[in-house]
């Protein structure tokens, strides 16, 4: 398929997932040994195998992300922040954390912001991703999350965690970078699967990739050869 990206330029959108509970160790090294293959941005991985990924990828430039408050986001804020202190002495480049959706439902804004902040605080200065869960929000909603995730000092909105109704949307995307502006971090995750859908999520403005399909995106855009 014609593409303004080569399949690298492609790959280094993704964050390569693996999020079940199920995951075993023998999983999480299969999926940093495919990362390390393919050039992916990173893995993304539940908060206990972050210092099994850091050894897997050791000597590489794929970084490793941790999801915090995973997925429903309605534990305490200091659990997250502590959540967010245990993935970076494990070694965690990146966290994923999810919004408390239910405070935002409920106009709760200020206890959104205190909470991101602290995840913010606690990273220190890693990246930090705050998904929306957007499938559960309207359109004023989004916005509002939108702005409360830029003022916390997160770098990243994300749409989806990939465990509720739906996933990323092109219309959901294109609100997100609307509203975040043309700097900010947006990462569409949840439902991309192939290359045309990952190409789409870019066009509408999405700087990163969550998928556990990165392999089948990459080799759909190199018609499965090398890249």
């Amino acid at each position: 398929m014609s593409s303004p990206l080569s399949p690298a330029q492609l790959a280094a959108y993704i964050d390569h997932t693996l999020l079940k509970p199920d995951t075993s160790a023998a999983h999480i090294e299969k999926l940093c040994a495919e990362a390390r293959e393919h050039h992916f941005f990173s893995v993304c991985v539940n908060g206990s195998w972050v210092a099994a990924a850091r050894h897997f990828l050791e000597d590489t430039d794929v970084k490793v992300a941790s999801v915090v408050g995973f997925p429903l986001g309605a534990m305490t804020s200091d659990a997250k922040r502590f959540e967010t202190e245990c993935a970076i002495d494990d070694g965690a480049h990146e966290i994923d954390v999810v919004l408390n959706i239910a405070r935002l439902k409920a106009g709760d804004d200020q206890y959104v912001l205190r909470e991101l902040i602290d995840v913010v605080e606690a990273a220190d200065e890693r990246a930090v991703k705050v998904i929306l869960e957007t499938c559960l929000l309207n359109d004023e909603e989004k916005v509002r999350a939108c702005k409360l995730v830029v003022e916390s000092g997160a770098h990243f909105v994300k749409t989806s965690t990939g465990f509720s109704t739906a996933g990323a949307t092109i219309a959901d995307v294109k609100l997100m970078r609307e509203t975040v502006g043309p700097k900010f971090g947006v990462k569409a995750s949840g439902g991309v699967r192939d290359a045309q859908t990952a190409l789409a999520m870019i066009e509408a403005g999405a700087t990163r990739l969550g998928t556990s399909s990165g392999i089948a995106i990459v080799q759909g855009l190199s018609g499965g050869g090398t890249y």
